[in-house]
């Protein structure tokens, strides 16, 4: 790409900061944005681009088409936010109740949208096509799904030959730092839902019932066994019970217990023999105590896998755009998830990093993402915008 982009990219920082405050003051949960999408589309106007919007959710989809034939990159950007009451005491914190953009897609957002603008000034360079994804529903939903579903991946008539996804972060890493790892980048999560059931009474006399309190705690113990002894310490499981529910009264055996846990892994395999381990263990637990146990196994999302060639390359243009000391590869995955795993299920690309954390901050100790307090710098803005940029450009121009 000509020089120039990131001191263009610098010139409208303070428009991209106008519109990552307007989308954090109005943050919105779920695949229902409306007010987010209009906000995009209005900084998206002018601009040539070929755009739809999702009919199931509140995506936006914009198609830009280089002035000469090629392939086609795709560039991801969340939209969603929160369910958490902020307390940052920022100017511009959330006016909803109870809502936040404590994970910074409001900041992908804003940077994604600086991204067409900087690509569309030099549409006539370009030999292929982006499409820009502006994603709802990343916190849960899966909203990538929804968009595969709808059609994403032939939005400019032929597939991607790459996809690329910034994530920022509040804390961990230094302002203007990117990571980027080849092979697993983050964990699946699944859900497990267990009711043990069986037969209430006075707690006087435990005899005469059959208590489902005790063997689902020694089901949720049980299951901590299985995860340390039964899996590779190298490609680990985690399992967290996050609610644990039984009884009313101190005096009162109830008829069940409830208890709901998340469940992380880290490749395909592991999560395959988790998923039916613990539905055996739960039931024979149960079993073994002349109880029955209803167990619901919920798929999340997959594994995030970072295409090796793609992953080099993100290197080479972070280490060539902004200098090699502004690039790490993490010795290992994050045991958090995306969706956006499941567009490199599909396509090859890369899920990067970017540190957003305040200078005035200790990375090591500020509060991380999806805290309450979670502040991100806007400097990132400019950064982040010029990277999905040269990464899209730089690909097209790639062989």
């Amino acid at each position: 790409m000509t020089a120039g982009v990131s001191d263009e990219a610098k010139a409208i920082s303070d428009q991209l900061t106008e519109l990552r405050h307007a989308i954090h003051r109005e943050p919105e949960v779920g695949l229902d944005l409306p007010r987010t999408q209009e906000k995009v589309l209005a900084a998206l106007d002018g601009l040539p681009l070929e755009i739809s919007r999702g009919s199931s959710l509140s995506s936006v989809t914009a198609v830009l088409r280089g002035g000469r034939p090629g392939k086609t990159v795709l560039l991801r950007g969340d939209m969603d936010a929160l369910p958490i009451t902020e307390q940052t005491g920022l100017p511009y914190a959330s006016a909803v109740d109870g809502v936040m953009h404590a994970c910074g897609h409001d900041l992908h957002t804003a940077m994604l949208a600086g991204a067409a603008r900087l690509l569309a000034a030099r549409r006539a360079e370009l030999a292929g096509n982006v499409v820009f994804m502006f994603q709802p529903g990343e916190e849960g939903p899966g909203g990538a799904r929804y968009m595969l579903d709808e059609g994403l991946l032939d939005a400019a008539g032929e597939r991607p030959a790459a996809a690329y996804a910034l994530h920022v972060g509040s804390s961990e890493l230094p302002l203007g730092v990117c990571a980027v790892r080849p092979g697993t980048a983050l964990a699946a999560a699944d859900q497990l839902h267990v009711t043990v059931r069986g037969h209430g009474g006075h707690a006087s006399k435990p005899h005469l019932s059959a208590d489902p309190i005790p063997v689902a705690c020694e089901t949720v113990v049980a299951l901590q066994t299985l995860a340390t002894r039964k899996f590779d310490a190298f490609d680990p499981v985690i399992i967290t019970v996050g609610n644990f529910h039984a009884g009313t009264k101190d005096n009162i055996i109830p008829d069940t217990a409830y208890f709901e846990a998340s469940i992380r892994t880290l490749s395909a395999a592991s999560r395959d023999r988790v998923k039916e381990a613990v539905v055996v263990l739960a039931r024979q637990i149960a079993a073994a105590h002349g109880l029955s146990a209803d167990v619901d196994y919920v798929d999340g999302y997959p594994v995030t896998v970072n295409d090796g060639a793609e992953a080099a390359f993100a290197e080479g243009v972070i280490s060539g755009v902004f200098g090699p000391e502004r690039f790490i590869r993490p010795p290992f995955p994050l045991t958090g998830s995306e969706d956006f795993s499941y567009v490199l299920e599909q396509v090859p690309g890369a899920f990067i990093m970017v540190g957003a954390c305040p200078p005035d901050r200790d990375p090591a100790t500020a509060p991380d993402n999806h805290s309450a307090d979670a502040v991100f710098d806007d400097a990132v803005l400019a950064h982040g915008a010029s990277l999905y940029a040269e990464l899209a450009a730089r690909r097209l121009a790639a062989d």
